[in-house]
């Protein structure tokens, strides 16, 4: 069974920084798109950071350029987002979602997340002081 796990989000003081992890089983990262969406309640989700395998291909949203980054482990088959320079905006769930390599990284990223079959349950990131 496909699953992907996230992990790493908390409570992190403005400018302090956090690193979420996405776990796959049964499916291995290297061979997907993966991409971290987020979501505030009211508002629509939206596309992160994400990155294709096959190529190496990554996308930024402009609100994070510069203060995120996408990295991925094949020995562990996790893909991470590290997280600097935190700011009240960036408060949200964070979801980890796979798709086959055909989809771009930029591709994955603008397009609304119920597009997509594989994702994970979510981890809170709370930015505050």
């Amino acid at each position: 069974q496909l699953q992907l796990v996230e992990s790493g989000g908390g409570l992190v003081q403005p400018g302090g920084s956090l690193r979420l992890s996405c776990a796959g089983s049964g499916i291995t990262l290297e061979d997907y798109t993966i991409g971290w969406f987020r979501q505030v309640p009211g508002k629509e989700r939206e596309g992160v950071s994400c990155r294709r395998s096959t190529d190496g291909e990554t996308y930024y949203a402009d609100s994070v350029k510069g203060r995120f980054t996408i990295s991925r482990d094949g020995a562990k088959n996790t893909v991470y987002l590290q997280m600097n320079s935190l700011e009240f905006e960036d408060t949200a769930v964070y979801y980890c979602v796979a798709d086959p390599p055909l989809t771009s990284a930029q591709a994955m990223c603008v397009s609304p997340l119920a597009l997509f079959d594989y994702w994970g349950q979510g981890t809170q990131v709370t930015v505050s002081s």
